[in-house]
């Protein structure tokens, strides 16, 4: 499986500095938290490397592609989490894994059954006929990852994914979390959540755009 890396990167916003010429390098099958203060830069690191966010300076690259779009990302199995999961209110918590894979092509006994496995692993296997909006934002938070779960990306990037969870459902998040880094996913994780980062194989701190490894990945 191909690597994920930042190359130089580095990310402006007028007189603001979101990230200060930033370099990582990860491998297939790692799970890294990425913490620091709100406003650290956490979330302009996943949408870059997500391909969302184009830097001033520096690129992304996947392999052996530099990634200049979102979509572009994502049709190279690059998915991200975002803290307002961007889920269709007006579906089922079911449809809103389904649809993406049906998009994508993938077959519809595959589908469901890829959709049934991922709610599943969220603990979510008896609300799959809900509506979105019948869920609570922690529900919701793990349809999210559900659908990325059930993509079987890449690399996954998730936004926050335990900030509306209670203990039980943060210990069943990271350990989903960690089941897709032993597939061999990369797998990148922002979190304020002290005991989740604990739980990672390595910690990059945000601080004002600077990163620094608290846990460095050996």
């Amino acid at each position: 499986m191909s690597g994920l890396r930042a190359e130089g990167l580095e990310v402006r916003y007028g007189d603001l500095v979101a990230l200060r010429t930033l370099e990582l390098d990860l491998g297939p099958g790692r799970l890294v938290a990425v913490t620091g203060p709100s406003g650290a830069g956490k979330s302009t690191l996943l949408w870059a490397l997500a391909g969302a966010l184009v830097p001033t300076q520096g690129r992304v690259r996947y392999g052996d592609t530099v990634l200049a779009s979102r979509e572009q990302a994502a049709g190279l199995g690059v998915a991200i989490v975002p803290q307002g999961n961007g889920l269709a209110s007006s579906l089922t918590a079911a449809e809103n894994v389904l649809v993406p894979l049906l998009a994508t092509g993938v077959g519809a006994n595959d589908a469901h059954r890829r959709t049934k496995q991922a709610l599943a692993l969220v603990g979510l296997e008896e609300s799959g006929s809900h509506l979105i909006e019948e869920l609570s934002g922690g529900q919701q938070q793990r349809v999210a990852l559900a659908r990325a779960f059930a993509a079987g990306a890449g690399v996954l990037l998730a936004d926050e994914p335990t900030s509306d969870l209670d203990a039980a459902n943060r210990e069943r998040t990271v350990a989903a979390l960690r089941t897709e880094a032993a597939r061999g996913a990369i797998v990148v994780m922002a979190t304020h959540d002290p005991e989740a980062a604990a739980e990672a194989d390595g910690e990059l701190h945000l601080d004002a755009g600077v990163a620094t490894w608290r846990r460095r990945l050996v």
